[in-house]
């Protein structure tokens, strides 16, 4: 993603929260004949992108994956399934990939999508002038992208992208590796119509209500920047076709605003800020929900940036947080606080171990031995209070309950440690590229809240994708920098590529437990609680499956539909808009 999938706590609704808010009708209130579905999306004004080789936020992806599909995607038990492809396998040699495709496949438009097309979109992504920001990320492995990114190769299509007929895909990657196909199922290696790209280029989303462009259960209808995006289902889908007749995603400016809409009866789903749960939870017919989510909100230091250069003020900065005290008084435990920077619940890994830095069990934190770890690392660096560099905390932050937060850490900070700390606010796109131009930067940002919300469902996503040397998402510049303990992180950085190759699950698992208590140790990430998806949803939205990834795979669309039978809400406000 740029490399991000984000979902910014108390920001902005989970996919799978936003994508189940399922009004009754426009206009006459029909629910039997309507079934339209608007999907809220808050702090926002639009989505970042609907280029499949751009998606990094999770609204942008949400998006992208109701009017594209790939080869694979992931069911509702976060399994890798086919999609595009009928059927998938891996020679004896572990690099060999080949992919048949389903028969008579079709874009929106009705034009056949054969094998060259699929090749085409990968390569498209990968190709420099496309300017992705996640392809190299997810596609890396296969063969070539690396040199076809920095131009020593013109394409990969005849290489390790090649198509023997036009039923037949088969990938080259460049080494065995276990969670390739879960990589494959983001939305970089999505299909796209290469004729739309020849004659609007990168302002193809204008035009996606042409009905061109994808292959996906949905097709646009009309986009409206700053207002809403309208979605009808895609009659050339090569699955059963959807339910429900048309899906909205409006855009508010305020993610507070969707909950006063909800208790208006305005939409049938809302996120619940934690000021709002115990009201929530009172709602008759099993409106209230909560779901575990593979998301960590947590909080990053620059490397390069003076005083976070020095481990132990960073392991102070660590151990000054009470993060239960966070979930508790902020949040009303609808957060679990935690240690880890691989969520609790990922399948196939679990660090039992794990401490927080120096050994502490505790997510309470030690005042006591921060504050020690301060002092002593002012001594370090020759520095004392009066001569500390002024400290900016940086954060996307605009939900009243995030900013509690951050008031509440601000405040923690400051009583243990003595610092004085600002806060800075920065518009959601704007913060997400400061985030990436920070890599490699030493004038980038110093310290930051942000989230990271799995793309697939294996620990490579959290640990060597994000903290490997030359990963996009390593703006913490981890392993790139000149502190007394940079090559120590570097030997944790090759533990990690090692990890990623070894085929023996109980193996790999035991190097990756080994190199997530090395990044929390060295304070490469704060981990601050793992997320919930907390929200409330009518009795009339049927059909829809919580699982830990917040998605909803194409095909469950056909079964998502609105009952008439039970409660609903009134929408008629939105047909006389």
């Amino acid at each position: 993603m740029q490399s991000r999938k984000k979902l910014t706590k108390g920001s902005f609704p989970s996919l799978l929260c936003t994508l189940m808010v399922l009004l009754a009708a426009c206009g006459d209130g029909n629910a039997q004949n309507k079934q339209i579905l608007i999907v809220p999306l808050g702090n926002r004004v639009d989505v970042k992108t609907l280029d499949p080789a751009k998606a990094s936020d999770l609204d942008s992806i949400g998006a992208i994956q109701m009017v594209f599909t790939g080869l694979v995607s992931f069911d509702d038990n976060l399994k890798v399934q086919n999609q595009l492809a009928a059927s998938n396998s891996v020679a004896s040699d572990g690099v060999t990939w080949t992919f048949k495709l389903k028969s008579n496949l079709k874009f929106s438009d009705g034009q056949p999508l054969t094998s060259k097309d699929v090749v085409y979109s990968i390569d498209r992504a990968l190709q420099p002038a496309t300017k992705s920001g996640t392809a190299l990320t997810y596609l890396n492995l296969i063969k070539g992208a690396d040199e076809l990114q920095v131009g020593k190769r013109s394409t990969l299509i005849g290489t390790s992208l090649l198509t023997p007929n036009d039923q037949t895909i088969i990938i080259i990657i460049s080494r065995p590796c276990v969670y390739f196909l879960k990589a494959l199922a983001y939305p970089a290696s999505y299909v796209i119509e290469k004729s739309m790209i020849d004659k609007y280029g990168d302002q193809f989303a204008d035009h996606l209500k042409e009905g061109i462009g994808g292959s996906g259960p949905w097709k646009i209808s009309k986009y409206a920047h700053g207002q809403a995006i309208e979605f009808v289902p895609n009659l050339n889908y090569y699955g059963v076709h959807p339910r429900l007749k048309k899906v909205v995603m409006v855009f508010y400016q305020n993610s507070d605003t969707i909950w006063r809409a909800y208790q208006a009866g305005q939409v049938h789903s809302s996120v619940v800020s934690s000021s709002q749960i115990n009201n929530a939870k009172k709602l008759p017919s099993q409106q209230f929900h909560q779901v575990r989510q593979l998301a960590v909100l947590y909080y990053a230091m620059n490397f390069l940036v003076r005083p976070f250069n020095n481990l132990k003020i960073r392991q102070a900065f660590a151990l000054a947080i009470n993060k239960d005290e966070l979930a508790s008084t902020i949040y009303e435990n609808s957060v679990v606080p935690t240690n880890h920077i691989v969520p609790d619940s990922m399948p196939d890994y679990n660090n039992k171990n794990l401490t927080g830095p120096l050994g502490i069990r505790s997510t309470k934190g030690d005042r006591v031995l921060a504050k020690k770890l301060f002092d002593e690392g002012l001594a370090e660096e020759h520095m004392t209070l009066a001569s500390l560099p002024s400290i900016t905390f940086s954060t996307s932050a605009i939900s009243n309950t995030a900013r509690n937060e951050v008031a509440a850490v601000q405040q923690m900070w400051e009583s243990t440690l003595g610092v004085k700390i600002t806060i800075e606010t920065i518009e959601v796109n704007t913060f997400w590229d400061q985030v990436s131009n920070t890599k490699g930067n030493a004038h980038g940002l110093q310290i930051w809240r942000d989230d990271w919300f799995a793309d697939y469902p294996d620990p490579q996503d959290w640990l060597t994708l994000l903290f490997s040397s030359n990963a996009p998402q390593n703006a913490m510049n981890y392993g790139t920098n000149q502190t007394p303990q940079n090559s120590e992180e570097q030997a944790n950085q090759a533990l990690l590529v090692q990890a990623d190759t070894v085929a023996n699950t109980i193996e790999r698992v035991q190097k990756y437990n080994r190199a997530e208590q090395e990044l929390i140790n060295d304070v490469a990430r704060v981990p601050i609680y793992q997320e919930t998806n907390t929200y409330v949803q009518k009795p009339c939205v049927a059909g829809t499956v919580d699982n830990a990834l917040g998605l909803i795979p194409p095909d469950d669309w056909a079964r998502i539909s609105i009952s008439p039978d039970l409660s609903c809400a009134d929408v008629s406000w939105y047909s006389a808009k």
